[in-house]
């Protein structure tokens, strides 16, 4: 496979095929509501982006019209470089963007716009500023070289092109939709388990477990004080967790199921600075969605995790973030319990206790209906949280120990399932976004159109030749300098 361009083809800097014109530096003093919309880089890259608009006057130089090609030459590397056609109506053009002007019919816009896209990378490489803003220079735009085909070629390439990445794009499309799909799936999924339809029709095997649970609530003072869920509160569980399937399961108010002698805590009240050693701390954002993120735990002064040694973990215990993202659950792993580890008071432990599935709480919470219970008694503007007092209180539809393992064992299964989906979706869109600049490559190789120049000879020899265009471009450009600069005496004069 040949890896330099085809023997007909030539190669030109942007500057000599085309001139730049540099958007005007509009003040905010001159926005308004009506007027030419005023294209910024966010619009050329965002269609919903809203516009800002100018109603003064307003050079020619900086007037854009509908198939216009411009390019974003400032930003950030990956969202706001490129070569744009214009498609909407007459525009006012902002900083930080060229308008390309060249003769349409020695280059074609289209191939124009892949060529110059092509080069994005060394581009942004060769860029000015620092990892965040950085701009490329009109110097070093005008000085890039570009493959240049005869123009007839440059219409076929572009036209293989529209082709292949149009499918591309769709393919993407649909691969990004997966994602979605698939959160929207394991939603379902903790639905179904925490109302009972996943596991409908369930054989129960241990009938004397509610017995064993009742009379741990009686025979511990602490529990047995607690108030059995209301009326209202039932009502309520019932609607939050489409709880239709329940007339085989028993409701509890969640601090009735925890070991009375650690509660339902929060932890660590103020944590200090952080150190570089120390003992690490979970904060409601180091519990996502049934599991702790561990790799950058906040470290706390020994002296100070001393004096809540009620909170420090032991394994097993179920996490609920109650401040900031509030709805957030997993169960600590007995891995990282290996050493001292606790939580600040961000953070609710939920220490159930042992012929309960930590797991099984753990699902309920972060289930649809967890998060509507929760999000029922959430308070605050600025900073959203959750009373311990309403965490306790929340009604737990508790099925037997048997049917809380195959609800676990079911979702676990399911949740898999959707992994190995995600895994092979996201291998699928790393080749598709490589395939866009093999795509890309291949075309300014002239490989896209090898056939096509065997089928077309004479439209890529003589004076259509790729030599002979840019020798007219180079004469014509010659000209109208010339031009320009007796204008320009002629004025002085």
């Amino acid at each position: 496979m040949s890896q330099v361009k085809p023997a007909f083809w030539n190669s030109s800097s942007i500057g000599e095929l085309c001139d730049l014109i540099n958007g005007r530096a509009f003040k905010t003093t001159e926005w308004s509501e009506t007027g030419l919309p005023i294209i910024r880089i966010q619009n050329l890259n965002n269609p919903d982006a809203k516009y800002n608009h100018f109603d003064g006057d307003l050079a020619d130089k900086h007037r854009i019209e509908n198939g216009d090609l411009l390019f974003a030459w400032s930003g950030t590397p990956g969202t706001s470089f490129g070569a744009h056609v214009w498609c909407g109506e007459t525009a006012a053009l902002n900083q930080h963007i060229f308008k390309i002007d060249f003769k349409e019919s020695y280059i074609h816009k289209k191939y124009l716009r892949y060529a110059i896209n092509q080069k994005l990378e060394e581009l942004i490489s060769g860029a000015h500023g620092g990892v965040g803003l950085r701009h490329v220079t009109k110097g070093k735009f005008e000085a890039a070289k570009i493959a240049f085909p005869a123009r007839a070629e440059q219409k076929a390439i572009a036209e293989k092109l529209d082709t292949l990445l149009a499918q591309v794009e769709s393919t993407k499309a649909r691969l990004e939709r997966i994602p979605k799909i698939l959160k929207r799936f394991r939603q379902s999924v903790l639905a179904a388990a925490v109302s009972g339809r996943l596991t409908e029709g369930f054989n129960i095997t241990d009938q004397d477990y509610y017995q064993s649970i009742d009379e741990e609530i009686i025979e511990d003072r602490k529990l047995a004080t607690i108030p059995l869920p209301n009326a209202e509160e039932l009502e309520l569980a019932v609607s939050f967790f489409d709880g239709a399937s329940w007339d085989r399961w028993k409701l509890y108010a969640l601090e009735q199921l925890v070991d009375s002698k650690r509660g339902i805590p929060y932890g660590i009240v103020q944590t200090g600075e952080a150190q570089q050693e120390g003992v690490p701390t979970i904060r409601c954002g180091d519990v996502k969605p049934l599991y702790i993120e561990s790799d950058n735990l906040k470290k706390v002064l020994p002296e100070i995790e001393d004096k809540y040694s009620r909170t420090r973990l032991r394994g097993g215990e179920v996490l609920l973030a109650i401040r900031g993202t509030v709805g957030n659950a997993a169960v600590i792993d007995d891995k990282l319990v290996a050493n001292p580890i606790n939580i600040s008071r961000e953070v609710a432990m939920i220490p159930v206790r042992g012929n309960i599935s930590s797991r099984y709480v753990a699902l309920l919470l972060q289930s649809p209906g967890g998060y509507r219970a929760l999000a029922e008694k959430t308070k605050g503007v600025a900073q959203r949280g959750i009373n311990l007092s309403d965490v306790k209180r929340l009604v737990t539809p508790l099925p037997t120990f048997s049917e809380q393992a195959e609800i676990v064992r079911r979702v676990d299964q399911l949740f898999a399932y959707a992994d190995t989906i995600e895994t092979q979706v996201n291998n699928a869109l790393a080749r598709v976004n490589n395939l866009t600049q093999s795509i890309l490559a291949k075309a300014f190789r002239g490989e896209l159109t090898e056939q096509w120049r065997k089928d077309n000879p004479d439209l890529i020899s003589c004076e259509n030749s790729a030599e002979a265009l840019l020798e007219k471009i180079k004469a014509e450009r010659a000209a109208a300098k010339l031009v320009k600069k007796a204008k320009a005496k002629v004025r002085k004069g």
